[in-house]
């Protein structure tokens, strides 16, 4: 379960998604959700499919491996659908007392898990073709407008790219920790709710034990390296949107306004 999720990770490749600059990426995924959330129609999200999928074949990205990350929202998918199916007001297909399942509850409740789905494939597409150092680099070029009201752009850009960096770290680590705690004798899926969750005492604490030891590391390897946030730093490799960005930013534009234009006219 813990090497399925793959968003944190990073795949090299020379794709057309790979070769986008950062800068559209992060803003296509902005848009992306946008438009996403805008659709409640069941052939808008036809389309959506249809605009994924192109996506996802020019990344070059098997949708096998993509479609492994959504094993660990499989739980909030059903508990999504759940909730809608039987707490949404409307035609009643079924009922055994208090219980019922209505028409539009069956309707909402597949539109936000198309929605869930549909945001973790783009977002994992997105750490999966953009290197952490690209996408520090971008979300800092995003940021510096707000520098003048104080915004610190660097600092905010290199703490969101560390977190998702050490995503598939931690995961790492708490893989070797539970085989270790396996070999124990530790049992983490038998009993009931209460026992599952006392059970995971035994892991949690070393892993947080690791995960403050790998920030101390990292936080004095930044010192070694006389790390002084964003003064004076210069870059080896500066961004350049070309026209493919462009061209990639028009389409997300035209699908946000399509989707905006489907929602209200339809």
């Amino acid at each position: 379960m813990l090497k399925d999720i793959t968003i944190g990770q990073y795949l090299p490749g020379d794709s057309v998604i790979h070769q986008l600059d950062p800068r559209t990426k992060i803003i296509g995924v902005i848009l992306y959700m946008v438009g996403l959330f805008m659709v409640d129609k069941l052939e808008a999200f036809v389309a959506i499919a249809l605009l994924t999928l192109l996506v996802v074949w020019l990344s070059r990205i098997p949708l096998s491996y993509l479609l492994k990350g959504l094993k660990p929202v499989l739980v909030i998918l059903l508990f999504t659908i759940g909730l809608h199916f039987f707490l949404t007001p409307g035609t009643v297909l079924w009922q055994l007392g208090p219980l019922k399942i209505t028409l539009e509850g069956i309707k909402q409740g597949v539109f936000m898990s198309l929605r869930l789905i549909f945001l973790v494939l783009v977002t994992s597409l997105l750490t999966l073709t953009t290197s952490p150092i690209n996408l520090t680099d971008g979300l800092e070029k995003l940021l510096e407008p707000g520098r003048g009201i104080g915004i610190p752009a660097h600092e905010l850009a290199m703490m969101m790219s560390i977190a998702l960096r050490f995503i598939p770290t931690l995961l790492d680590e708490t893989e070797k920790i539970m085989k270790a705690q396996i070999a124990r004798g530790a049992d983490f899926e038998s009993g009931n709710l209460w026992q599952r969750a006392k059970n995971m005492v035994p892991l949690l604490v070393p892993l947080f034990v690791s995960a403050f030891r790998r920030a101390d590391d990292l936080a004095l390897a930044m010192e070694a390296r006389c790390y002084r946030g964003s003064t004076g730093r210069t870059k080896m490799k500066q961004l350049i949107m070309t026209g493919k960005d462009y061209l990639a930013l028009a389409i997300l534009v035209l699908f946000v306004g399509w989707a905006v234009w489907y929602r209200f006219v339809f």
